[in-house]
């Protein structure tokens, strides 16, 4: 089994890697907003994007309880209102929620006056100061208000690209575990398209974590 970054292709590497590890200059763009989260111990903060889904969410709550992790979950409120019991199940295993827009809204997509109602839909189904916009899009002028709205606007310093049909489950293992440090924000997805790799690397991810003595909390 092929385990670290040097076992990969190196035109695959390369292709994605940017996406993985977020360019300076786009924390430089968006400053107000969380890449990384200061500490001054061993902590991680794993997060979760678009669920919940019946198929997936409650697998991942199991393994995260199985490792004694913690995860912050950004919800689609769609999908929050289509699988009400499956949102409860996280308040119920302690994990924090966070607003995704109601629609997965993307804001290069979409009118400002569209964009705040998918955000505001999703807010009457999900209660949390935390948002973290579909596909990482926003502009600049946008941040004031949305931090009306919620005291974090929450991006990522490891997207996980489980999503990605082109790599495969090492290739996710090997994103989050050549790149973590303490302080990391760690994205993957509890979706039915992240579902083929998401199975075999999270578990895999969070013993790896775990054996390194990293503690993975909630984003609070």
């Amino acid at each position: 089994m092929k385990l670290f970054s040097r076992d990969l292709d190196s035109s695959k590497v390369k292709s994605h890697s940017w996406k993985v590890k977020p360019p300076l200059v786009f924390r430089w763009l968006f400053p107000s907003t969380i890449w990384r989260i200061p500490v001054n111990s061993k902590r991680v903060f794993i997060t979760f994007d678009d669920g919940p889904i019946p198929e997936v969410t409650p697998w991942v709550v199991d393994k995260l309880r199985q490792y004694g992790a913690k995860a912050t979950f950004f919800c689609v409120g769609d999908n929050v209102q289509k699988h009400p019991n499956v949102f409860g199940l996280l308040a119920d295993s302690d994990m924090a929620v966070g607003n995704h827009t109601f629609y997965h809204s993307k804001a290069w997509s979409v009118s400002l006056k569209e964009y705040h109602k998918s955000i505001d839909m999703c807010t009457s189904l999900v209660n949390s100061n935390l948002f973290r916009p579909p596909h990482g899009q926003l502009f600049p002028w946008m941040i004031p208000a949305l931090r009306r709205k919620f005291s974090k606007i929450v991006m990522w310093d490891i997207l996980s690209m489980d999503y990605d049909a082109s790599l495969t489950a090492d290739d996710v293992f090997n994103n989050v575990v050549t790149r973590v440090k303490p302080g990391s924000v760690i994205v993957f997805h509890d979706s039915l398209k992240a579902w083929p790799r998401l199975e075999n690397a999270l578990p895999r991810i969070l013993k790896s974590l775990s054996d390194q003595g990293y503690t993975m909390d909630v984003i609070k």
